[in-house]
């Protein structure tokens, strides 16, 4: 349970007693519980339409918050996943394959950070090693030969910072990637779903067309990781540097780095993931039918120019 939704459920809580107890022995009436029904959705957008983004940053790292499979499950008729890098190994913290979404078929890359003990091990926790990014390029020069679009689900709190991954490569594998994404000659479209946390999200980040999930965030560092650098290690700053990355979906449309913020259910994915699911799939096919008549040779200089002017840089009069 978030802090912040500590009230709801409390609330929640004594409704369903009220209820059990007025099948049993009724002491309230059917109107004094559309009355307290009433006051919890009340209550429900009071909190939910004043969240800090430290609190945002709780809702897109929430355990049931949808994962990159779920969306696979939910948006595709068919998914055939594809494995291994041709060099080291297969690296789970990166799903690819072949897929078909309404009968239009893509090529999806997705992190995934599992749901359990077992599968958040089993992914890393959605951290990619070396051989992930190069997994996910291989699928996409794939998909630019067979003329397929590319979709990526971005959701990792950063690419793997541990020795061996340094050893095979990290910095050298995104950096790769970032190179070819911005020169691949098919359709790419982006979508963040949760975490999208530094060059681990941008290693595959690169596209033509990028949503974000209302309760997302994109940023170079994570709160914790920004307040640790700027404050010492001081916890309590994680909310000041969550305030001050202005990493979420408003303050990107903004400084023009995402294009669409994709609505969310009140209080997040979380809550009513087919919601979700809907209005992912509607963003992706919207933008397919954007995307698929533009030449490929202007696809990839307005891919080129989009990310070359990201960025505002304010001069002091005086310099």
């Amino acid at each position: 349970m978030l802090q912040h939704e500590k009230k709801i459920y409390e609330y929640e809580e004594t409704i369903a007693k009220f209820k059990k107890q007025h099948q049993e022995n009724p002491l309230l009436s059917e109107a004094e519980l559309n009355k307290l029904e009433k006051k919890l959705n009340e209550l429900k957008k009071k909190v939910y339409s004043n969240l800090s983004p430290w609190e945002r940053v709780g809702i897109s790292r929430h355990p049931s918050r949808p994962k990159t499979t779920d969306y696979i499950k939910n948006l595709c008729e068919e998914f055939h996943e594809i494995n291994g890098d041709r060099l080291y190994r297969d690296d789970p913290a990166i799903i690819c394959g072949l897929a078909k979404i309404e009968g239009v078929k893509f090529m999806i890359i997705g992190q995934e950070k599992g749901s359990d003990t077992e599968s958040r091990l089993k992914h890393n926790f959605g951290m990619p090693y070396p051989e992930g990014y190069r997994k996910a390029m291989r699928c996409m020069q794939m998909a630019a030969k067979f003329h397929l679009p590319v979709l990526c689900l971005l959701d990792t709190p950063g690419a793997y910072p541990g020795l061996e991954a340094e050893e095979r490569g990290q910095g050298a594998a995104i950096a790769q990637n970032l190179f070819e994404m911005a020169r691949l000659p098919t359709p790419i479209i982006i979508v963040l779903i949760g975490e999208g946390c530094s060059g681990g999200a941008l290693g595959i980040g690169v596209g033509d067309a990028i949503g974000m999930l209302e309760h997302s965030y994109y940023a170079v560092i994570s709160p914790e990781g920004c307040a640790s650098i700027l404050w010492k290690k001081d916890a309590s700053k994680n909310e000041t540097a969550a305030a001050t990355l202005k990493m979420h979906a408003e303050n990107l449309l903004d400084f023009e780095i995402i294009d669409e913020m994709i609505k969310e259910p009140l209080g997040g994915a979380h809550h009513d993931p087919a919601t979700v699911y809907a209005n992912v799939k509607k963003y992706v096919l919207d933008q397919w039918e954007g995307l698929k008549s533009i030449p490929t040779e202007v696809l990839i200089e307005q891919r080129y120019q989009k990310f070359r002017h990201m960025g505002r840089v304010a001069v002091a009069d005086d310099i």
